[in-house]
């Protein structure tokens, strides 16, 4: 089996993660996949806001729990925020920052990095919180967040695999 295939079978969605920070070559590997993800008719609409400032990270852990709900940290003490935004003038920006995210996952799996994918970055960049954030960092553009990628080193190990469904593929011939 290739090893893009063995990386998309195990990878898992990490729920408690150690306090290491990811080294920056990593985190650049890392980001740097997420940068070739398709885009529809390749307008690379998706941008990637990386995170690592620990403070800022809490606020933005603080600002999706309180979106959430809750009074727990949402990115499971995950040292690094790979936030996702998508031009929301393009008609596949949804599509697009998806698949931004997927290969984010994909790529820190294969250089040893857990991840998961959590939502509410659309909420958290709607309200003023979110766009005070893009005004900082110089970004004026409509951008909708489409989801974070908590990213950092696995505190346990990864749980097996479910089973695959039945009747998940269908095939025509």
């Amino acid at each position: 089996m290739g090893e893009t295939l063995k990386v998309l079978e195990s990878r898992r969605s990490c729920r408690n993660f150690k306090s290491d920070m990811v080294p920056e070559d990593i985190l650049e590997k890392i980001i740097k996949a997420g940068t070739y993800a398709a885009t529809g008719m390749g307008k690379q609409s998706p941008i990637i806001i990386a995170v690592t400032n620990k403070e800022m990270r809490d606020k933005i852990s603080a600002k999706n729990a309180e979106i959430m709900g809750v009074a727990k940290d949402p990115f499971y003490n995950a040292p690094v925020i790979l936030i996702v935004l998508a031009k929301k003038d393009v008609s596949t920006h949804v599509y697009d920052g998806s698949l931004v995210l997927g290969n984010l996952m994909n790529a820190a799996e294969d250089l040893g990095v857990a991840s998961i994918w959590i939502h509410r970055a659309k909420e958290e960049f709607e309200d003023d919180f979110g766009k005070e954030i893009l005004k900082k960092l110089g970004i004026a553009e409509e951008y909708e967040g489409i989801g974070h990628c908590a990213l950092g080193y696995a505190a346990e190990p990864a749980k097996a695999a479910a089973p695959r469904k039945e009747n998940y593929v269908y095939y025509i011939k």
